[in-house]
């Protein structure tokens, strides 16, 4: 197998206003929340928010980078759930652990299911993700 049921990694990642802006914008998120300090101060998180779509990004890039780093990925699918906005101004942390590890039926590739999350500055729970991801030698 090249993938352990309890294997963990994670990353620790420091948002900043302007990438969360940058992001939102090629991302094609034009909400206000994302991209005017005006709006967000108004709005009932007083700060600018990242956009969910990079929070998602970087979470699921985590086990890409991971596991390439010793066979070729894919993921297969991926679901989240927010439950915490992510600031544009905190350093968030990401997490994953690897639930379960099957192998395809020609045995050439693991799938990996795997549990996730991000954890806010305060370490509370931000975003609850599961994903899967197949890994192999080759792809």
């Amino acid at each position: 197998m090249r993938v352990h049921v309890g294997e963990k990694f994670s990353e620790s990642l420091t948002m900043t206003p302007e990438e969360a802006k940058t992001f939102s914008r090629a991302a094609r998120d034009f909400n206000p929340l994302h991209l005017d300090e005006i709006v967000a101060a108004g709005s009932r998180y007083k700060k600018l928010i990242v956009s969910g779509t990079q929070t998602a990004a970087h979470l699921m890039a985590l086990p890409a980078t991971y596991f390439s780093q010793r066979a070729d990925v894919v993921g297969l699918d991926f679901s989240l759930r927010f439950h915490k906005p992510v600031f544009a101004d905190e350093t968030i942390t990401l997490e994953w652990e690897v639930t379960e590890v099957t192998s395809t039926s020609s045995g050439k590739a693991d799938v990996a299911e795997m549990k996730g999350r991000v954890l806010n500055e305060a370490g509370e729970l931000a975003v609850a993700a599961t994903g899967r991801v197949m890994v192999a030698e080759k792809l």
